[in-house]
């Protein structure tokens, strides 16, 4: 064999052993979950009950709830691919202490809940919260669905197949794929990856009215996606570009105020 087969066979194994380790491993690359037996009261809530959901696949999950005061719109939050919902008490507070009733759901297999992620999985879980706010009296009207980056899918899914009041997305995409495709450029990512959201399959199926916040400078989820899921997006709905912040826009106080704005002027 030639020196040039040689490593030209070399290459093509090696490209071949990492395809098969991404395919293999993607799930762990994708959700980053964490178990720290973290509290309501041990990250600064009060007032949050802990609430036991059992999902329809019978995955037990976690929901902190807080009730809203009278007349005003429930969040049900999704968080994104990393930590867990304790790590987010900050927004919780400020959502709560503005009237909003607040809703916390741990996707399967992130802090306290059983089962692992999947894109399925994470959907059905949806559901549950949803069904378990509307089993406690929260009208469909009175929800507004919020989901922060992957997070985004997951809201964008349940507000497509069920009544809603409102639906806000901060840096969100039209396909995980779509994202992945941009770091991973050198693989066939569209035809390996299993949990894709193809939000923007579901997008013009939403009915509530939208707000999608997205950090102009966003390296991790860029702005592309964000305005390209706008554009595909019915009616009524509202786009909010940050300048000068990235993905840190999850994190920005002015962000959750355009949030309770939003739903407070829409949800009546």
């Amino acid at each position: 064999m030639s020196l040039f087969k040689f490593f030209a066979v070399s290459a093509i194994v090696a490209y071949a052993a990492v395809a098969f380790g991404m395919y293999v491993f993607q799930r762990k690359l994708q959700y980053h979950p964490e178990h720290k037996g973290l509290t309501p009261e041990s990250v600064g809530i009060i007032g949050a009950s802990i609430e036991t959901l059992t999902t329809a696949d019978g995955e037990k999950l976690i929901l902190w709830h807080a009730p809203a005061r009278a007349g005003m719109p429930t969040i049900l939050y999704f968080q994104g691919n990393a930590g867990e919902i304790g790590d987010r008490p900050l927004r919780f507070n400020y959502y709560h202490s503005r009237g909003f009733g607040v809703a916390y759901l741990s996707y399967r297999g992130f802090g306290g809940s059983s089962g692992s992620p999947s894109e399925a999985g994470l959907i059905t879980d949806a559901s549950a919260g949803y069904d378990w706010l509307i089993a406690r009296g929260v009208e469909p009207g009175r929800i507004a669905l919020l989901g922060e980056s992957l997070g985004s899918g997951v809201a964008v899914q349940l507000a497509a197949q069920r009544e809603v009041g409102a639906l806000a997305l901060e840096a969100p995409y039209t396909s995980t794929a779509e994202v992945a495709a941009k770091i991973y450029w050198w693989l066939p990512v569209h035809a390996l990856m299993k949990d894709q959201f193809k939000s923007i399959d579901f997008i013009a199926a939403v009915v509530a009215p939208l707000l999608i916040i997205h950090g102009e400078e966003d390296k991790l989820v860029p702005v592309e996606f964000g305005k390209r899921l706008f554009a595909s997006a019915s009616q009524p709905k509202e786009l909010e570009i940050v300048s000068g912040l990235g993905h840190d826009v999850l994190f920005e106080e002015t962000t959750w105020a355009r949030e309770t704005e939003f739903f407070a002027r829409v949800i009546k």
